[in-house]
């Protein structure tokens, strides 16, 4: 079994280098090159972050061109801390989470359950309500520049077979992020860790049964809705939580100029993100030919939202810094609550 996993995961990959190729740069010898990996395979980065990076060569021409390498290429994701510490690569997008960050912040990295419940939630926490300060602050400790945050797609199931209420998630071995697997658990859930590239090879094979990685665009664009059969339209959060970083000493070096564009750059990889996730999430669920929806009905569901708040609780017991985020997720939700609509639906 892992032999076929190996080489179909072999094949995969270089037909999808044959098709998809690295960003684009603008120089062939740049005053200033940087070396970027994204948490992302390369169907993936073609919406999530390659965009902004030939904009961004194309505009720096001689003076900057940033290589861009996807999922895995240069270090596996789990080592895409340490690398960018170490300055063996001086960018990185990606969650905390994957990328195996040891800072006080990175439970709440990628889908911290029910922290969100719109993608406007992510960049709402992070410039209005203190989150960039506190992120920023805790990177600077271990020698690393947080640039920016953004929000990515909801995370939902896409399974082999129907999910009609919680019991069905008894037993499931699932790939998903670390956080939400451990939330996951305490419905029978199983996670699974294996590298991303290997996930569509293991859900044939039989090594896994579904997935939480991410909404119905993701499961679409990378393939992953050829070899699921039902997608559950219940999230266990509104928005991945991502990021752009990079090795504090390289960003120093930058003269000001290009700090700004890189900036700006990475917020239009943001926004691409916001309408590209949305209008997907919605038309694919209307109109996608692969999986089939299923629900688990809003008063069973409402216990899992329920034991999220018990989770955070959880969390916040584990330092004074979490203690801290915990608090303004809690604020920042009661918040949209009194708001009421649009913000939240009761």
């Amino acid at each position: 079994m892992n032999s076929r996993r190996k080489f179909l995961t072999t094949a995969a990959a270089l037909t999808a280098g044959t098709v998809l190729a690295p960003a684009k740069t603008f120089a062939a010898s740049p005053k200033i090159k940087w070396r970027m990996q994204t948490y992302a395979g390369p169907a993936l980065a073609e919406h999530v972050v390659k965009p902004a990076i030939e904009a961004f060569n194309r505009i720096a021409g001689e003076e900057m061109q940033i290589e861009l390498y996807f999922a895995d290429q240069l270090v596996p994701t789990g080592e895409l801390f340490r690398a960018l510490q170490k300055g063996i690569i001086d960018a990185v997008q990606s969650d905390d989470d994957s990328m195996a960050s040891p800072t006080e912040v990175t439970t709440f990295g990628g889908y911290f359950p029910f922290g969100s419940r719109y993608s406007l939630d992510v960049p709402v926490l992070f410039n209005q309500y203190g989150l960039d300060k506190i992120w920023k602050e805790e990177y600077a400790k271990f020698g690393i520049k947080h640039i920016s945050a953004g929000a990515w797609d909801p995370c939902h199931f896409a399974t082999k077979k129907p999910i009609n209420s919680l019991a069905d998630l008894k037993g499931l071995r699932v790939f998903t992020f670390p956080t939400a697997g451990r939330f996951m658990s305490k419905y029978g859930v199983v996670p699974v860790s294996i590298p991303w590239e290997d996930v569509e090879v293991a859900l044939q094979t039989g090594e896994l049964d579904g997935i939480a990685w991410s909404g119905i665009t993701e499961d679409y664009t990378v393939g992953w809705s050829k070899v699921t059969d039902y997608f559950l339209t219940n999230n266990i959060s509104g928005a991945w939580i991502g990021h752009f970083f990079a090795n504090m000493d390289r960003y120093n070096e930058l003269p000001e100029h290009l700090k700004e564009l890189l900036a700006l750059c990475m917020e239009t990889s943001h926004y691409y993100r916001q309408w590209w996730y949305w209008g997907g999430e919605a038309q694919l669920r209307v109109n996608g030919p692969d999986m089939k929806l299923t629900t688990i009905p809003d008063e069973e569901w409402a216990q899992v939202e329920s034991d999220a708040r018990d989770f955070w609780d959880e969390i916040a017991k584990e330092s004074p810094t979490k203690a801290k985020i915990v608090e303004i997720f809690k604020q920042y939700n009661a918040d949209m609550e009194k708001a009421g609509r649009p913000y939240r639906y009761s």
